[in-house]
């Protein structure tokens, strides 16, 4: 099915408690790429979402009673099989979510990778011993899982969102729901079948799919049985799901929106800047959370760096995923398509010059061509929009101060990337990002050892690295006396 090795990785049913759940109606799955059904999906409400939950918590005391080896040990082997089929999950992930072949089995392998980090962080996690006001007392901390763990998920990474917050709370002994992005439910279910075979226990692991994702998502964050919520998406949906969760004052995760600048010096390496943005910017067509959004290129270097940008982009090949040498593939949808044709409209009406691209490949996809703007100013909409697309505004600037200021003149803080070469610069300008993440002289900066999420309204808590545990324990403060 679907061109798949393993074609029992097709799964169109929701996973709940161990067991494949489908529905009367069901919505469909396309492909961006060309617009055709995939599959049909079982869609679920409240009513699953709910059935979810129950199961989460029941199996909740059997998972954290586990001791972490073995809950190590049954994550390996989901790794393990992850990267066994990691052929197949690209494929899947590329025809649904439409980015390269090649971006999709890495970006598998990046899941998977997160999955493996968990499993030997889980034998980590250490308390504390703290020395007692007095001799007939003993001053002990601990810590432990939090409970069941729900999570809603985007579609531009379909597998690494997921296996970042469910690899944390699985190790730190909690329980699990997902609701994957009704465009992209199929990785989320092949990730599952591979836990079941993996022998993780039922009901630690449950994703539930449907499209009204305002019923699945009330459930998700008020339901007094979820004890902890993590969202990766827009802001203003954060906003609201925030809100959600206060009525239960759940313990909350948030990654949402950025506006990433990424700064070229003077004395930067302006070949390595271009392979740098072109890293950074055109993954999975420009739509992540992290990709570049406002390139700001100093005056003495803007016509030579723009000159070198617009040849390199010039050559990207755009297409199918799953064609050979594919580096560009569709964005998600006829209204994604539409935000990045107003945005530069209305960019280029205020003075901004296209420069490469700057119109979809055709009036019938959803194939956007590689496009850089010159002459762009910090107020226009392509540089104050999180763009979600394929598309490089280059703005000027003239020295530190100013680009630091311009940088940070946003509610956003997830991201952000410069290159220069002077040592005392680097401390400079990475300490006065006001941003989670400082990718310097490198486009590419997620690992799973690294802290991911960011400040001000990008978010809260921090995934992967020894501090992505964190957001799923209790920190327990035992006093014992009569010693």
């Amino acid at each position: 099915m679907l061109g798949l090795s393993d074609k029992a990785l097709v799964r169109t049913g929701a996973f709940i408690n161990g067991q494949w759940c489908d529905t009367d109606e069901r919505f469909a799955v396309t492909n961006p790429a060309n617009g055709e059904t995939l599959v049909l999906v079982a869609n679920h409400g409240a009513d699953g979402a709910e059935q979810a939950v129950a199961a989460a918590h029941d199996a909740f005391k059997v998972w954290s009673a586990k001791s972490a080896g073995e809950r190590a040990t049954l994550m390996r082997k989901w790794y393990q099989l992850m990267m066994e089929h990691q052929d197949d999950l690209g494929r899947l992930l590329t025809l649904e979510q439409g980015k390269p072949l090649a971006e999709a089995k890495g970006e598998v392998a990046y899941g998977a990778s997160y999955i493996e980090w968990f499993a030997e962080e889980a034998k980590r996690v250490y308390g504390d011993t703290i020395p007692s006001p007095s001799g007939d007392k003993r001053v002990v901390v601990i810590k432990q899982p939090v409970g069941v763990v729900s999570a809603v998920t985007p579609w531009n990474f379909p597998n690494a969102m997921i296996a970042r917050k469910a690899a944390a709370a699985l190790a730190a002994g909690c329980t699990f729901v997902v609701k994957p992005a009704a465009e992209t439910p199929l990785s989320a279910l092949a990730m599952a079948e591979l836990a079941k075979r993996a022998g993780i226990p039922d009901g630690v692991l449950n994703v539930i799919t449907g499209k009204d994702s305002k019923a699945i998502g009330k459930v998700l964050t008020e339901d007094p049985r979820v004890r902890k919520f993590t969202f990766t998406g827009s802001t203003q949906v954060g906003k609201l799901l925030i809100s959600q969760c206060a009525g239960t004052v759940k313990k909350v995760s948030m990654e949402l929106g950025g506006n990433a600048p990424f700064i070229v010096f003077d004395d930067a390496d302006l070949d390595a800047a271009v392979q740098g943005l072109l890293v950074s910017k055109f993954r999975n067509a420009g739509q992540t959370c992290v990709c570049a959004n406002r390139i700001f290129v100093h005056a003495s270097v803007y016509e030579a760096f723009t000159d070198k940008l617009t040849e390199a982009v010039e050559k990207l090949k755009i297409g199918d995923g799953l064609d050979e040498g594919t580096q560009i593939g569709p964005l998600i949808s006829r209204d994604a398509l539409e935000k990045v044709q107003n945005l530069i409209s209305e960019s280029v009406s205020s003075g901004a010059r296209v420069v490469a691209g700057g119109e979809s490949v055709d009036k019938d996809s959803l194939f956007f061509k590689p496009t850089v703007l010159a002459d762009v100013s910090n107020e226009m909409p392509v540089a104050s929009e999180e763009i979600f697309g394929p598309v490089v505004p280059l703005i000027r600037f003239d020295d530190e101060q100013q680009v630091i200021a311009m940088a940070n003149d946003t509610d956003f803080g997830l991201a952000a990337y410069f290159y220069a070469r002077d040592i005392g610069r680097v401390w400079r300008v990475a300490e006065g990002l006001e941003y989670g993440m400082v990718g310097i002289n490198e486009g590419a900066i997620s690992n799973p050892a690294a802290p991911f999420g960011g400040v001000k309204q990008s978010g809260n808590g921090r995934e992967g690295s020894k501090y992505g545990l964190d957001d799923y324990l209790e920190c327990k403060y035992l006093c014992m006396g009569g010693i």
